[in-house]
């Protein structure tokens, strides 16, 4: 397995907030189903600019999120530093996906260009970030350098339908949209 480095982490979580007095923090997992936070061994976080692993004493289910105590908190007020915390993994524990499915981190920075109306791709902007809607998820499409206009577009990711090519190589997302939408 390939060590930690700042470099090649992925963010799967984030400490959101304290939970009672006793140094429990609670954990907004990014994974999904959010209990596939539990399998990952080496997570780490950088606090005052330093590396750490994170070692919790225990962590668990809780309501619709997780729980966890890190090892030697045990004040509220010690544990509230480590809000606002993101935990990060290596990219080589992330299980392994299918050609054709892909995790929102590679997506985050390739552009998007349109066929829609022309024989050459129109350059649209590059994905900000993803948003998870319920019934698919959407691409957050902001300018860039070269992009048609200043606008920002949501769409839909939706294989085949308005999603036609991704490119990790080239860094391109091919869309059927309006660039007018």
């Amino acid at each position: 397995m390939t060590a930690f480095t700042p470099e090649n982490r992925v963010v799967i979580a984030k400490i959101s907030a304290v939970y009672g007095v006793k140094g429990w923090v609670k954990i907004h997992s990014f994974t999904d189903p959010i209990s596939n936070f539990f399998d990952y061994s080496d997570v780490y976080f950088c606090k005052s600019g330093k590396w750490q692993r994170a070692e919790f004493d225990e962590c668990r289910a809780h309501g619709k999120g997780i729980i966890a105590h890190l090892k030697g908190v045990d004040d509220r007020d010690v544990a509230a530093g480590y809000c606002g915390l993101e935990l990060s993994v290596a990219e080589a524990q992330l299980p392994k996906l299918e050609s054709d499915e892909f995790y929102w981190h590679q997506l985050t920075g390739l552009k998007v260009a349109t066929l829609y109306s022309s024989a050459e791709p129109v350059l649209l902007g590059e994905v900000s970030h993803l948003l998870e809607t319920g019934s698919n998820d959407v691409l957050v499409v902001r300018k860039c350098a070269g992009s048609l206009d200043d606008k920002e577009r949501l769409i839909p990711y939706v294989p085949e339908q308005f999603v036609k090519d991704i490119n990790l190589e080239t860094g391109m997302i091919l869309v059927d949209w309006d660039p007018e939408f």
